[in-house]
């Protein structure tokens, strides 16, 4: 009878180690996507929220968002099916759903490859010029 007690509570622990919560961002029809402050960073519901939404809208009077937490059944079944309003013009309503943490700001911007040093072209051309055709004189086995 222990034994059946010990394992129905190191059950319920161990199950609830596993319990996974995602942060997003969450605010209500901003303009100029500045909800991507840590001010309005949340802690999303364990086990029920586990995807961060974004909300794109197209108004007159600019582009406004809306971000929160969300399930993932809603947030997929809502991102499907305003697919079609998603055009980028005038009253286009845009859904994304992603689940990792914070996806729902800004889009972090991919690092520009920088051009080559001239050292490195220096480099380059003298390894081509001088050793290339060293390769040449070596005899083939």
């Amino acid at each position: 009878m222990r034994l059946l007690v010990f394992a129905t509570l190191f059950g319920v622990l161990v199950d609830a180690g596993d319990a996974l919560q995602i942060q997003c961002y969450q605010c209500e029809e901003m303009k100029h996507n500045d909800c991507s402050t840590p001010e309005y960073i949340v802690n999303c519901t364990v086990n029920v929220q586990d995807m961060c939404q974004k909300e794109v809208l197209v108004k007159p009077d600019g582009i406004h968002y809306r971000k929160s937490c969300a399930s993932s059944g809603a947030c997929l079944i809502a991102s499907s099916g305003y697919q079609q309003f998603c055009t980028g013009r005038l009253n286009s309503v845009c859904i994304s759903c992603c689940n990792t943490p914070l996806c729902n700001g800004p889009r972090r911007k991919r690092p520009t490859p920088s051009a080559a040093s001239p050292r490195t072209n220096r480099r380059l051309r003298l390894l081509l010029t001088f050793f290339l055709p060293l390769l040449t004189l070596l005899p083939v086995t």
